[in-house]
């Protein structure tokens, strides 16, 4: 047991001032000026920090992405320490451009691996193409037998590297994982990777038009990839839709066009975006790749899931967003949207997964994870077994 004193806390509501009483890798009660008997749980005295919830990070390409430079360019897999770093204390994988020799077998594997280090992992079902390759034979199964699997992506739209889906192909993968979201009880949400096409969102408006399926079913992420998909998204999003940002980028991206996800986020909260319509993820050790105009590889990096927490602070130090608005973007949206039960708040009853920050320059110092210090004092704990 653990009681964190005096701490200023967010739920990401602001709280205030405020004590965390910790159990069982469960928050038992979150109040102030909690009181226990001498000697029956540790005490922290934590005054001058900031006490939010764990960092949820919805798209991590945890077994590593790439290959569009050829089989060297394949990115390595997502180590623990990184995470870590970065305060994400849950993690949904997916996989990428590549569904050959980067198989959901593999990462499945990865998250019960990442889960057995102490983090909290989901995973998706399929990748880039379609028809979708699953695990179990199809998405309905994938949802309802296995438990990790929350949804389906990232589906790839818009996009020369896509299979170029027809609206019949994309409205069948939208209604299976519709259907085994609503008996597993879990999201089914289906996470659209957005390319740079003309075609922009158009197959998502004719779905929400032509169809039953709810707008809220979509999560098109890279949304702020060029400034005309950041400007269909805007409309998508005060349509009801959800949007993902991508926080991983370069200063040559942001010099073609891409809108930074600080910046971007003020800009959408200004255009009467409702932010919890809106989410920050990380792309975490996939491939960044830059194509030009005949679509051949000029340049290629890698993403990392540390920039989460760096453009979510930005928001706040640059941008003017309040902290208690960014903070949603990574901690009760995202585990709203995707349906994680006691993630996302610092509420009696909920896990004990939160970040500790410092007042003046909002730095990561501690980290904790069910329960469990991964970072202490600004020193990482944890790592995995290979590191």
């Amino acid at each position: 047991m653990l009681l964190l004193k005096n701490v200023d806390a967010y739920t990401p509501a602001p709280a205030g001032r405020t004590d965390i009483l910790i159990a069982g890798g469960r928050l038992v009660r979150v109040e102030a000026d909690i009181r226990v008997p001498e000697g029956f749980c540790e005490v922290v005295e934590a005054g001058g920090v900031i006490a939010v919830p764990g960092f949820i990070d919805g798209h991590v390409h945890m077994t590593g992405g790439g290959g569009e430079g050829g089989y060297a360019t394949r990115t390595p897999e997502l180590l623990l320490s990184d995470a870590i770093k970065g305060g994400v204390t849950t993690i949904v994988g997916c996989l990428g451009t590549d569904g050959v020799t980067r198989s959901l077998e593999g990462l499945l594997a990865k998250a019960r691996g990442l889960a057995d280090e102490g983090l909290s992992t989901f995973i998706y079902t399929g990748h880039y193409s379609v028809p979708v390759q699953t695990i179990t034979g199809s998405i309905e199964r994938d949802l309802l037998l296995i438990d990790k699997v929350i949804g389906v992506g990232e589906v790839a739209l818009s996009d020369h590297r896509s299979t170029q889906p027809t609206f019949d192909e994309f409205a069948r993968v939208a209604a299976q994982s519709r259907r085994g979201g609503i008996l597993s009880g879990k999201a089914g949400v289906v996470n659209v990777h957005m390319g740079d096409g003309l075609r922009g969102l158009s197959l998502l408006r004719r779905l929400a038009a032509e169809t039953e399926i709810p707008v809220t079913q979509f999560l098109p992420t890279h949304i702020n990839r060029n400034p005309t998909l950041f400007g269909e998204g805007i409309a998508w999003a005060k349509g009801g839709g959800f949007v993902d940002f991508t926080t991983s980028t370069v200063p040559q991206f942001l010099a073609e066009g891409e809108v930074k996800c600080s910046a971007g986020l003020r800009r959408m909260l200004d255009a009467g975006v409702d932010i919890g319509h809106i989410t920050f993820t990380s792309d975490g050790q996939g491939s960044m790749p830059d194509f030009d105009a005949q679509g051949r590889l000029k340049r290629l990096d890698i993403a990392r899931v540390t920039s989460l927490w760096v453009e979510v602070r930005d928001a706040v130090q640059q941008d003017g967003v309040a902290l208690a608005t960014a903070l949603r973007v990574v901690t009760s949206n995202p585990a709203r949207i995707l349906k994680l039960t006691g993630k996302g708040q610092l509420v009696a009853g909920a896990d004990a997964d939160l970040v500790l920050l410092d007042a003046d320059t909002l730095a990561i110092r501690g980290v904790m994870a069910g329960g469990a210090w991964l970072m202490r004092d600004g020193h990482v704990l944890a790592a995995g077994t290979f590191e």
